[in-house]
């Protein structure tokens, strides 16, 4: 299943995809996926970020085995630096040089706090692709990392969330990292050294997560350099393909 959030002349509307129309539906976190009864064509649609988080957080150091010499550790993005297909990300010269990474981002269903590894199915609404826009040479002078990783249209999603992917089938999935057109970067969700379940158990241990928050789960080797005037493309499999201006 499909689920989405678009723009209508009366405003952003949560969706579920019926074969050629988007269906309007209560919420995305209602049982059922409750439809209101309207409909809009899928051609033509502009696309919003998929969800509207309160909390996003990406997995740090998690871009190879290597990684698990270490404990798990993650960092906060802010909310307000979300958004959607076609949306622009806005570089600040000042930051200095600024990457784009492609990564598999989980979509939570409901209130999740000490989970099981047992749990975690039942707490994921769903996959989206994410895009944890870092401003690197930040990251030296901020171990945080709020200077590097909180630049206005930092955390781009979409182009909608994908529900029927199961945990253990998205433990090998294909990214691929485009500029211009060009594949910059080609990996695998395989790469990942924390795995789904892991990082849900570890991350739940600290904070509660609610329906519509975001963990970006990793960025193993997908990550490409991009300035003002280009257009990035994350396309993981099984989900689709997010594109941004680069501003």
């Amino acid at each position: 299943m499909r689920l989405a959030r678009i723009a209508t002349p009366t405003g952003p509307r949560p969706v579920v995809q019926d074969g050629d129309v988007w269906a309007v539906v209560v919420d995305h976190h209602s049982p059922g996926l409750e439809r209101t009864g309207e409909t809009h064509p899928v051609d033509g649609a502009r696309l919003l970020a998929p969800c509207e988080p309160r909390v996003v957080l990406g997995m740090a150091h998690n871009s190879g085995p290597a990684d698990r010499l270490v404990p798990p550790q993650a960092f906060t993005k802010s909310a307000r630096t979300v958004v959607g297909p076609g949306e622009p990300v806005r570089l600040d010269p000042a930051a200095g040089k600024v990457v784009v990474e492609g990564e598999l981002a989980i979509v939570i269903a409901r209130t999740a706090r000490h989970l099981t590894p047992e749990q975690v199915p039942g707490v994921i609404l769903g996959w989206t692709v994410g895009n944890d826009v870092t401003a690197y040479e930040q990251s030296a002078l901020d171990d945080k990392f709020t200077q590097s990783k909180n630049g206005d249209g930092f955390t781009p999603l979409g182009p909608w969330i994908e529900t029927d992917l199961a945990v253990a089938g998205v433990a090998d999935l294909a990214i691929d990292v485009q500029v211009d057109g060009a594949t910059q970067a080609e990996a695998s969700t395989s790469g990942l050294a924390w795995d789904v379940v892991e990082q849900l158990v570890y991350l739940t241990s600290h904070l509660t997560l609610g329906p519509g928050d975001v963990v970006l789960t990793g960025s193993p080797g997908t990550s490409a350099h991009v300035v003002p005037g280009q257009t990035s493309a994350i396309t993981i499999e099984g989900i689709g393909t997010l594109t941004n201006p680069i501003v």
